[in-house]
């Protein structure tokens, strides 16, 4: 017959596996509750009323060798349907729309109810920069709107 050996790990190495069982609810719990930051303020781009939301505080990060910075963007009731495209970008002067035509980076996508985008900015926008949306409408009308990027 083995020897028992009860030691404080034999004794308690079951509480792991309650601690393995418990953790995936707090993880739940926090992605389903999100605290997103505040709003930045409502603009009338053209006939677009638009409201712009960052998903977190921190800086641009890379994505595919490009550095962006997600927002999410909520429009007046039925202004998404009048919009062929839209693209955001952080720079310090106006972007020309021709500039977002090789990549799919910075174009808005979504629902009727939020669009997200991936905005293309530097590493370190600086206090100057501002976060411009490019909206084209289905008569190929352009409207152009900016937010100033908040003093660190």
């Amino acid at each position: 017959m083995a020897q028992r050996s009860d030691n404080w790990w034999q004794r308690n190495k079951f509480k792991l596996n309650g601690l393995v069982l418990i953790l995936p609810f707090w993880f739940l719990y926090e992605a389903m509750n999100p605290v997103f930051p505040k709003s930045w303020p409502t603009q009338t781009i053209g006939p677009f009323t638009v409201t712009p939301t960052p998903l977190t505080n921190d800086a641009p990060y890379q994505h595919h060798g490009d550095w962006v910075k997600d927002f999410s963007l909520q429009f007046c009731e039925g202004c998404v349907a009048n919009i062929r495209q839209a693209y955001m970008a952080i720079a310090a002067e106006q972007p020309a729309l021709e500039d977002f035509a090789e990549t799919d980076l910075s174009i808005l996508h979504g629902s009727s109810f939020a669009q997200h985008v991936h905005a293309k900015a530097t590493a370190q926008p600086k206090a100057g920069d501002k976060v411009w949306l490019l909206i084209e409408d289905w008569q190929g009308k352009l409207h152009v709107g900016s937010w100033d990027w908040p003093q660190s």
